[in-house]
């Protein structure tokens, strides 16, 4: 059955059955029969055909949403069988939220992959609540976050604390100023995430420790886009000091002296089951004595 689950995923997602087949190096005929059979075993039809493509309906869309689940658990169940032989090695499904994944997380996978070459680690950078949604639905075996996680089918580990710092273009009015007062952040215009995710929160938080709010936001979904649109003077940003140490050795951007600041916040690891692959196991412990790589950022 497992077969014809993956078959199917594989057409929801190309949404054609020739690139599904090409996909999984099949015949198109044989992706219809595998189509068919599961269609049969189900009871009813999953996916509506038209000459240009095929979408889910209604039936198709919980079959499709359980199906990922259940091979993330078998393939996870096949590890678990397969570290009986006591060696790391195998798929790694790894979540993380923006700054984490992008400015710490490839440090971290560095000294996996020269510790253990036959791990083979698959990366998913998405926000906080995207993260914890995969992780809780078994298509991610792990995910690190930022922030507080408010979810009670996780099992949540704070493994390091990271810093927050305001952060303006070096040339922006404000990184000559000696003193900035509040009003000077309040007139500002802010670059912030999306709600959902770990820096929004952090963003959020200091302005109610802070006592203000921005009369004028911009939001982008990455960390990346707003640290351009800070340097190119578009306004100011709350960001982890990992996220620009680059810039702020470079003297491309300025941190703003403001008391009460840095902000701290966790980075946590999010699991599902406490069942873990000989992989996760060593990842895990990697996460575990990271913080004084994390901290020199």
């Amino acid at each position: 059955m497992d077969q014809h689950l993956q078959v199917f995923i594989t057409v929801a997602e190309k949404q054609n059955f020739s690139r599904a087949a090409e996909e999984l190096h099949m015949t198109q005929p044989a992706v219809s029969q595998y189509i068919r059979a599961l269609e049969d075993s189900m009871g009813i039809r999953l996916l509506e055909r038209t000459n240009k493509y095929v979408q889910l309906n209604k039936a198709g869309e919980i079959v499709y949403h359980h199906a990922k689940e259940i091979l993330g658990l078998y393939t996870k169940m096949q590890n678990l069988i397969d570290d009986l032989t006591h060696k790391a090695k195998g798929d790694l499904k790894i979540g993380a939220s923006y700054t984490f994944g992008e400015y710490v997380l490839p440090h971290i996978l560095t000294d996996l992959q020269q510790q253990y070459p036959e791990i083979e680690p698959a990366v998913t950078i998405a926000n906080t609540a995207t993260v914890a949604e995969l992780v809780t639905s078994h298509q991610l075996d792990i995910g690190i976050i930022e922030g507080e996680f408010k979810g009670k089918e996780l099992i949540e580990e704070n493994f390091a604390e990271d810093s927050m710092v305001i952060v303006v273009s070096a040339n922006h009015p404000l990184a000559r100023k000696e003193v900035v007062t509040i009003s000077d952040l309040e007139n500002e215009r802010w670059v912030v995430r999306e709600n959902g995710s770990g820096t929004r929160e952090a963003t959020e938080n200091v302005f109610q420790q802070l006592l203000f709010l921005p009369k004028k936001k911009i939001v982008f979904s990455s960390t990346q886009p707003i640290k351009e649109a800070v340097e190119a003077g578009l306004g100011i940003s709350l960001l982890s000091k990992w996220a620009v140490q680059k810039e702020i050795r470079n003297k491309d951007m300025q941190i703003l002296p403001i008391k009460g600041l840095p902000f701290f916040r966790q980075f946590s690891m999010i699991t599902k089951s406490r069942f873990q692959t000989k992989a996760l196991e060593v990842f895990i412990e990697l996460l575990r004595t990271s913080e004084s790589l994390i901290l020199r950022g």
